[in-house]
């Protein structure tokens, strides 16, 4: 087993909070920098999540602002203990990180990206404490995909625990995940996040090393079993006021958008088709912070 190395090329720290030790790297900007609040980046979640996969976007930010990458409970440094993985503890977390930013930097409100199924912990961050978060950007949502949308129990889920008691059972749990992260499985999937085999090779080599870690195996069983799904999150969308911009994949496995409906038409949403796969920023940085920087203000 290989140690971790850092993700990002940044100072990393740690805080102790209700979610337990969360990592975090945090970068300053040069001087002369837009007069911009701190922006916290937040990776997605699967079986190899890391703050590495906002790398190109954290390396962009830091050149205008201050920016942080969280490490999501079960992730990169972070504590990987043996626990329940739930929408509850990954926005305790994003709570925990924006409130040592608000501190560290006295400002009242945080811009923020949120990176696929992060989107939903992230607008529940901000619907839960309205003013720590300033704007949002939600990169490849979740919430939007096929024909039905989740209008569920407040701070419900759709986690099987039929299916988490089959894949954690001791017999055959580190099997399990042991195959989910072969270095095939895990290309296999990132081809399928990009559309196309030209996946970034770094963010690959470092999957591979981060699956590798003790603890690993916990978070991805959850998130296999549904667990990390909220199932009122467009209860929450449909009730965001502060502005939000989306980007929209053209490739690969997460292209359905058709529940953007419920919110499209309503002034502080705005919705960008961005050519190439569900992390467009390692494709095409230029054409997809072109998009991004101007709804920063």
């Amino acid at each position: 087993m290989s140690a971790l190395p850092p993700a990002l090329n940044a100072e990393r720290f740690e805080i102790d909070t209700v979610a337990g030790r969360v990592s975090a790297y945090r970068a300053w900007p040069q001087v002369g920098a837009a007069n911009l609040p701190p922006v916290l980046l937040v990776h997605s979640v699967n079986a190899a999540g890391s703050a590495a996969e906002v790398a190109p976007l954290f390396e962009h930010c830091r050149q205008r602002r201050v920016v942080y990458a969280l490490d999501l409970p079960g992730f990169g440094f972070s504590e990987r203990s043996d626990r329940l993985y739930t929408p509850r503890l990954m926005t305790d977390a994003i709570h925990a990180l924006l409130a040592h930013m608000r501190d560290a930097h006295g400002v009242g409100a945080i811009d923020v990206v949120g990176v696929s199924l992060t989107s939903e912990f992230v607008v529940r961050a901000q619907q839960e404490a309205p003013l720590t978060v300033r704007r949002m950007a939600l990169v490849s949502p979740t919430g939007f995909s096929g024909p039905k949308r989740r209008y569920g129990p407040p701070g419900s889920t759709l986690y099987q625990a039929w299916l988490y008691k089959i894949l954690s059972w001791p017999f055959w749990s580190d099997g399990i995940y042991r195959n989910l992260t072969r270095p095939s499985v895990i290309r296999y999937f990132l081809e399928r996040t990009w559309g196309s085999r030209r996946i970034d090779e770094a963010l690959w080599r470092y999957a591979v090393i981060t699956t590798r870690q003790p603890g690993a195996r916990h978070a991805p069983l959850h998130f296999v079993s549904a667990g990390m799904f909220s199932r009122d999150i467009n209860t929450l969308y449909e009730a965001v006021t502060c502005p939000v911009w989306v980007s929209m994949a053209t490739r690969g496995d997460f292209t359905d958008y058709q529940g953007k409906v419920t919110v499209e038409q309503r002034p502080n949403w705005r919705f960008h088709a961005m050519e190439g796969g569900a992390l467009p920023y390692f494709e095409d940085l230029a054409a997809f912070t072109g998009k991004l920087d101007p709804f920063w203000g």
